[in-house]
C-alpha cells in the first residue's frame, strides 16, 4: 500500500484542547481498533466452528475447546481471551472457564435464528484485503468490481441476507405488497434480478410452489452456486433455474419482479428500473428491497448506518463506479430517491410497504 504522504509544512498550532473530550475520544479509538481486529478474530471462529463447539457443550477451558474443536491451544486461549474482553464470551475466573451466552450464542451459533449474524464476519477479511484497490480507487475514481472480490465475501453475504429474508420474506413482506401473495400462491412467474447465491430466489420457490422462479445475475460463479443450492434443496428444474444475464437485458415477462439489496450496487439503476417496467405484466409488481436508510444523511448516522456506510465506500459504491452509468447510490440511497428513480422509469405507484432495521421494502405497480 503506498504511505501516507509526510507533511511539507510545520502543523497549524492546535486549537484549544478539551481534555475530556480527548479522553473519550482516545478511549472512542482503541474500542474502535479493538473491534477490527476483533472482527478477523470473530470470522476466524466461526471458520473453526468455535462457537457451535461452546453453544453446544457450555463452559469450557481453553484446552477442552481445542480438543473438541480439532485446533491448537495456545491459539485458542488467546483467541477466547480476546473474545471475552470484547464481550462476545464469558469468563469464569475460578473455574478457568470460556462460555458463549445464550444471547451470543443466537446471532454467531445458530444459523436458523433471525438475527444470525456471522456471515457479515466472514465477509469482512476479504473486503480488508481490497483496501489497496479501494485506496487506489480514491485516487483515481475507478470502480471494483463485485466480481473482484472473493469468495469469502459472496457467502458472508448471502448468510448475513438470508437470516433476514428467512424471518420476514414469505411472513411479512410478501403479506404487505398488494395482491403478491394470492399471485404467487395461484402461481406466477417471477425474476429475481442480482439474485447472487440464490437464498431469495429459493426460499419463495419454496413457499410457493406453483409458481416459477428465475434468477439472473452477471456474475457466473454466483449462478453456478445457485445452481447448485437449488439441487441440494431438490427444487425442479422446469420450476426455479438460474442464468447469467444483466439487469438491464434479461430477457422475458414476469408478474412479478424482485431485487434483493442489489439496485444500489449497479452502475445504472434507472436503466434497470426502466428494464424491470417493460419486463413486468400490465399489472404485474416490482418488489425493490434495498438497505434500511432515512432519506437525510443524518438519518443514518445511528450504528446500522454507519455499517452501511462503510460496506458501501468498500464494496457497493466501487461495483457501481465499475459499471456503465457509475450512478454509485451508496447503501444509504433512502426511500425517497429511490421512489424518484422507479418514478422516473415509469412506474406510476411507488410506495414504501414494509421495514425492518436492515431493509427497506418498495413497491412498484405501471
Amino acid at each position: 500500500m503506498t504511505q501516507t504522504p509526510e507533511r511539507t509544512t510545520p502543523p497549524a498550532p492546535p486549537a484549544a484542547i478539551d481534555q475530556g473530550k480527548l479522553e473519550a475520544f482516545l478511549g472512542k479509538v482503541v474500542n474502535e481498533v479493538g473491534a477490527a481486529y476483533n472482527t478477523v478474530l470473530t470470522a476466524i471462529g466461526d471458520q473453526l466452528g468455535l462457537y457451535r463447539v461452546l453453544a453446544d457443550a457450555g463452559p469450557l477451558s481453553s484446552a477442552e475447546l481445542a480438543e473438541r474443536s480439532g485446533t491448537a491451544e495456545r491459539y485458542v486461549r488467546e483467541w477466547a481471551n480476546a473474545q471475552a474482553a470484547s464481550g462476545f464470551l464469558s469468563y469464569d475466573p475460578v473455574a478457568g472457564t470460556y462460555e458463549l451466552p445464550p444471547e451470543q450464542a443466537f446471532v454467531l451459533a445458530d444459523d436458523t435464528s433471525p438475527v444470525y449474524l456471522a456471515g457479515i464476519f466472514q465477509g469482512a477479511p476479504a473486503v480488508f484485503g481490497m483496501t489497496p484497490r479501494i485506496v487506489e480507487g480514491f485516487r483515481t475514481g475507478q470502480g471494483v468490481g463485485w466480481h473482484e472480490h472473493g469468495q469469502a465475501l459472496f457467502e458472508g453475504t448471502e448468510r448475513f441476507f438470508r437470516s433476514g429474508y428467512r424471518a420476514n420474506l414469505v411472513s411479512e413482506w410478501i403479506p404487505a405488497l398488494e395482491g403478491v401473495e394470492t399471485k404467487l400462491q395461484t402461481g406466477a412467474v417471477v425474476a429475481d434480478v442480482g439474485c447472487g447465491h440464490g437464498a431469495s430466489t429459493l426460499l419463495l420457490a419454496e413457499a410457493f410452489p406453483n409458481s416459477t422462479f428465475v434468477g439472473f445475475d452477471y456474475h457466473q460463479a454466483s449462478i453456478d452456486a445457485a445452481r447448485a443450492r437449488a439441487a441440494d434443496a431438490g427444487l425442479p428444474a422446469d420450476r426455479v433455474r438460474f442464468d447469467v444475464a444483466g439487469a438491464a437485458d434479461y430477457p422475458g415477462t414476469y408478474d412479478v419482479v424482485a431485487i434483493f439489496d442489489a439496485l444500489h450496487d449497479m452502475g445504472d439503476p434507472l436503466a434497470v428500473a426502466r428494464h424491470v417496467r417493460e419486463s413486468l405484466a400490465p399489472d404485474g409488481t416490482f418488489m425493490l428491497f434495498e438497505p434500511a436508510a432515512g432519506d437525510q444523511i443524518s438519518d443514518n448516522l445511528n450504528p446500522v448506518g454507519r455499517l452501511y456506510y462503510a460496506i458501501s465506500t468498500m464494496v457497493c459504491t466501487p461495483a457501481s463506479l465499475d459499471q456503465p452509468g457509475r450512478m454509485a447510490l451508496g447503501a444509504q440511497a433512502g426511500p425517497a430517491r429511490l421512489g424518484e428513480i422507479l418514478t422516473e422509469a415509469g412506474f406510476t405507484r411507488v410506495r414504501e410497504a414494509a421495514r425492518t432495521p436492515f431493509n427497506i421494502v418498495l413497491e412498484g405497480r405501471p
